[in-house]
């Protein structure tokens, strides 16, 4: 990891530890992870949203009086307007993205849950998902909330990563171990 996306998530890391408890503590991680939700919409939805979080060009004041007024007509929860007040009073809004990150990482710890992140060559039809989660559960003991993408360059089969762990049957993988071996008979 480079240094800068080191600190980065150092200070996402710190934040999202704050936020956690305090949300913990208050019993409030239903309403955390809604307002988790809709900022992460938000920024997928809005160029110039995540243009102004990351750009040096807009003082604090700016990006304060942005960002609370944003969350306000978001209706995320005080916490969550007050924290990322204090991000931008800090000038570390560049940081929500890993922020989001790390606290649906937390959350879905605390509910005993894990993400598989899961690349197809096609969409996968509701059976298809609900199978692979069924499985993946059974082999790692947790619910399985999938991340599903497609990615047709696969031509078939999956990547499935779980954590640390990555499972690669695609048909270009096989087709590239078959090239490489091929070259070491030549």
């Amino acid at each position: 990891m480079s240094e800068p996306a080191s600190i980065s998530s150092g200070i996402a890391q710190r934040y999202a530890t704050a936020v956690f408890d305090l949300a913990k503590e208050g019993k409030a991680l239903k309403a955390l992870e809604a307002d988790i939700a809709t900022l992460e919409a938000a920024m997928h939805d809005s160029a110039e949203l995540r243009a102004m979080m990351n750009s040096p060009v807009y003082s604090r004041e700016q990006q304060g009086k942005a960002i609370t007024a944003l969350a306000e007509k978001m209706k995320l929860s005080p916490m969550m307007r007050g924290t990322l007040g204090l991000m931008a009073q800090n000038r570390r809004l560049f940081v929500v993205p890993a922020f989001q990150t790390r606290l649906r990482a937390m959350i879905a710890e605390e509910k005993g849950e894990i993400t598989a992140d899961v690349v197809s060559a096609t969409v996968l039809s509701k059976a298809q998902a609900d199978s692979l989660a069924a499985t993946i559960k059974d082999r790692v003991g947790k619910k399985v909330n999938l991340n599903v993408s497609v990615d047709e360059k696969l031509i078939g089969g999956l990547i499935v990563k779980v954590g640390s762990k990555m499972i690669d049957t695609s048909i270009r993988s096989k087709l590239a171990a078959l090239q490489n071996s091929m070259k070491e008979v030549g």
